[in-house]
This record gives structure tokens, C-alpha cells and sequence, in this order.
């Protein structure tokens, strides 16, 4: 068993609290809902890809001592988590305007369809209070200073990132299964509200998973 790079029974126990932590509703998966709703399968997909790049990153300055870096520059962790917040509450907006605009406007649906899927997730996913936590709090107990580090890390990285892509494009399809009634202006303009709100609501958990 020590020749294992994890032990077995410590894995089990961090695999069932990554299902819970993937499937509860949190600013990724609220923005990968958002994102189907108002684009479409494909770019909500793109952008669920692009969240998970940004755990890759994550994953990246864990194995460089993120806990380290967090203590040692907080100011800087919590001014990035501040500016995701924006960036995500700008969206929000964005799309609020948008559900206002009417037929006659075909350019603000074509605005929202021309932006960066890829880049708006891995800004919602980097700016993550929900991953910071994660990777500072949840994730060193699991590690076994007595085992190679890199191969563990590996590991988890395999299962965070396997069941976030599930969890998140099971958010991000169901919400462009309603994206084809997008055709529809009062459809439209309801669901448009609807994304704005679910968008700002992101923000606000971003923002206040940093004062918990």
C-alpha cells in the first residue's frame, strides 16, 4: 500500500467530498447555467472547459506551496477574488441590458454571442473564492507529507477536474436546453433577466465566501 501514490481509504474519503463540493451551486455553476442559457450548448461548453483550466492553474500553484503564498501576499489573493466579483457583475449587466433590447437590435445578441467563452470561465473559475478555499483549506489534509507530493496532486487533480467537467456541463446543457426558445423576444427578454440576475447572484457569493 505505500508504494500507492494515495492511500486508498483517504481518496474514497476525498472523492465523496468532491461529489458534494461539484454538484452544489456555486459562481461556476451558476455562470455555466448563465452561459448555456445565453449562448448555447457549445460556448457553454467552451466555457466550462475554460473553468477548469483555471483549477488546472490552481492546481499549478498548490504544488508551488499556494497556502504559503495566500499567507504571505492576502492582499493580493483577496484583490484578485474582488475583481472576478466585477468582472462577473459586469456580465450580469451586460445581459440585463441586453434582455431589454429589442428585435429591432440584433446587435446586442450578437455581442453576447461574440464574446470570449473560454476566457469568461477561466476569469469566473481563477477569481473563485469557492477553488481558493479549496485548494488552501480542503485539500493539504489529504496530502501525505510521508509520499512524493506530485503524483498525489495528480491524482486529485484527475478526480477534481473529471467531476467538475460533469458537474459543470450538466449545469451548462441544461441551461441551453432553454436556449433554443431564445428566438422567442418575450422568451428572450424573461431569460435575458433571468441571466443578468443568476450572473449578479455569482458576484455576490464571490464576494461573500471572502468575508466567511
Amino acid at each position: 500500500m505505500t508504494a500507492l501514490p494515495v492511500d486508498p481509504h483517504l481518496y474514497l474519503t476525498f472523492l465523496g467530498v468532491m461529489v458534494v463540493m461539484a454538484i452544489t451551486p456555486g459562481p461556476a455553476n451558476l455562470f455555466a447555467v448563465a452561459a448555456g442559457v445565453e449562448r448555447g450548448r457549445v460556448p457553454a461548453l467552451i466555457g466550462v472547459v475554460g473553468m477548469n483550466t483555471a483549477t488546472l492553474v490552481w492546481f499549478g500553484a498548490a504544488a508551488l506551496g499556494l497556502g504559503a503564498l495566500v499567507k504571505a501576499f492576502p492582499q493580493v489573493f483577496h484583490l484578485i477574488a474582488v475583481l472576478g466579483a466585477l468582472y462577473v457583475a459586469w456580465l450580469g449587466l451586460k445581459a440585463l441590458r441586453g434582455a431589454f433590447a429589442t428585435a429591432a437590435e440584433p446587435e446586442a445578441v450578437e455581442i453576447h454571442k461574440s464574446r470570449n467563452a473560454f476566457l469568461d470561465g477561466f476569469m469566473v473559475q481563477i477569481a473563485n473564492p469557492k477553488a481558493i478555499l479549496f485548494f488552501t483549506a480542503v485539500l493539504p489534509p489529504f496530502l501525505d507529507i510521508s509520499r512524493p507530493v506530485a503524483p498525489q496532486l495528480a491524482l486529485f487533480a484527475l478526480a477534481v477536474i473529471g467531476m467538475d467537467l460533469t458537474s459543470m456541463s450538466a449545469y451548462a446543457l441544461s441551461g441551453a436546453a432553454l436556449s433554443r426558445r431564445m428566438q422567442t423576444p418575450r422568451f428572450r427578454r424573461g431569460f435575458g433577466l433571468f441571466v443578468g440576475l443568476l450572473l449578479l447572484t455569482a458576484a455576490v457569493l464571490i464576494v461573500s465566501r471572502l468575508q466567511a
